[in-house]
């Protein structure tokens, strides 16, 4: 590929950047002791995004080796969770020491005990299942360079292959595995979503892409009585457990008419599975689908935008980019869409922690 010349900026960095990039700056900060602290707290965040790649694979080694689960039945030994996990005791050890860095495991009186955060994350819906399968990401960001220049062909990809259309989703299996590691996480988007958007007043709910009816378990616990529609491919609904008041329907909406009838339809967790010409069609047919007055509702993990979020510019952007076929928005961007849809009353209703899911709802309007 030719060099393509940089253009030249039109102004340099900031006086605050252009002060941090002079060695003689921090010299003069290391002499002034509340300067020398904000440094050292910058110095270490810094290392922590250095070192971020060999945390997360600590995480792995602890969680497919077992030991978090060991801990949870009861304080343990290095030799005896070393023996269990087939690892040398010297080695288990500086596992050990970097999971009680992480506050996952801590020791006392020569035995090891699982923390409150260790055992948040083995309970906490989804969190387990997502590390499991990091393996495939890690290997796709091997070489991070080729992977930015789209030179690589992601195993990630191939991972989720559902997102093809309903091709994709013929191995009962691979179905399988992907609407486990959506049921167990969909708790906590449930959860988040529900106390962000009330459903008073809806009469009729279809979820669109709702794999085996995790979330309208969730609506159907908090909502009696609301009537409800799941559309999902068909090698996916086979796995969705009966509700009272629940219509499945199979079908896919890269292919096939969306069902009418519903007065609010939901987006959990679909957008940015897919590209922005598959999106524009989806809410298209959306729009089609709803009543005059109709509201749709859309939740997933969002860009921050033009203020950058850690969890969702870095590990959804990078996860959406391996799968080749989504990407992750930022609010102002799915707004763009769905105006462009003929959506009205657009909402945006940032979550509280936004690496679950921020949501936003719009409605038809009347003629």
């Amino acid at each position: 590929m030719a060099d393509v010349p940089l253009e030249t900026p039109a102004r340099g960095p900031g006086w605050l950047t252009r002060l941090a990039m002079s060695p003689r700056v921090h010299a003069i900060i290391e002499r002034i002791p509340w300067l020398r602290l904000t440094s050292r707290a910058e110095g270490r965040a810094l290392f922590d995004v250095v070192s971020g790649f060999v945390q997360s694979q600590a995480l792995l080694a602890l969680v497919e080796l077992r030991v978090l689960h060991r801990l949870a039945e009861g304080p343990a030994t290095a030799a005896a969770l070393g023996h269990a996990a087939g690892v040398p005791e010297s080695r288990m050890v500086i596992l050990l020491q970097a999971g009680a860095a992480l506050k996952l495991v801590r020791q006392a009186r020569g035995l090891w005990h699982l923390t409150p955060r260790g055992g948040a994350f083995l309970t906490v819906p989804g969190l387990e299942a997502m590390v499991r399968h990091h393996d495939v990401l890690y290997r796709d960001l091997s070489d991070p360079v080729a992977f930015f220049r789209g030179q690589t062909q992601p195993e990630l990809a191939g991972f989720w292959p559902y997102v093809f259309g309903a091709g994709g989703a013929a191995d009962p299996a691979l179905a399988a595995r992907y609407s486990r590691l959506m049921s167990d996480s969909q708790a906590l988007v449930a959860a988040d979503t529900l106390r962000l958007v009330s459903l008073r007043g809806t009469r009729h709910l279809m979820d669109v892409g709702g794999g085996t009816g995790a979330f309208l378990r969730c609506v159907a616990a908090a909502y009696p009585g609301l009537r409800l529609t799941l559309f999902d491919l068909p090698a996916v609904v086979a796995g969705a457990a009966a509700l009272p008041g629940l219509t499945v329907h199979p079908g896919s909406f890269r292919d096939d008419p969306l069902p009418e009838g519903a007065d609010m339809i939901s987006l959990i967790r679909v957008l940015y599975d897919h590209s922005d010409d598959t999106v524009a069609a989806l809410l298209a047919a959306v729009h089609r689908a709803l009543p005059p007055g109709g509201r749709l509702l859309i939740s997933e993990p969002m860009s921050g935008g033009a203020r950058p979020d850690p969890a969702t510019d870095v590990y959804f952007a990078v996860y959406t980019l391996a799968m080749q076929t989504g990407r992750t928005r930022s609010a102002a961007e799915i707004s763009a869409l769905l105006q462009a849809a003929g959506f009205a009353g657009v909402r945006v209703l940032p979550g509280a922690r936004p690496y679950v899911t921020s949501a936003l709802t719009a409605q038809k309007p009347a003629p």
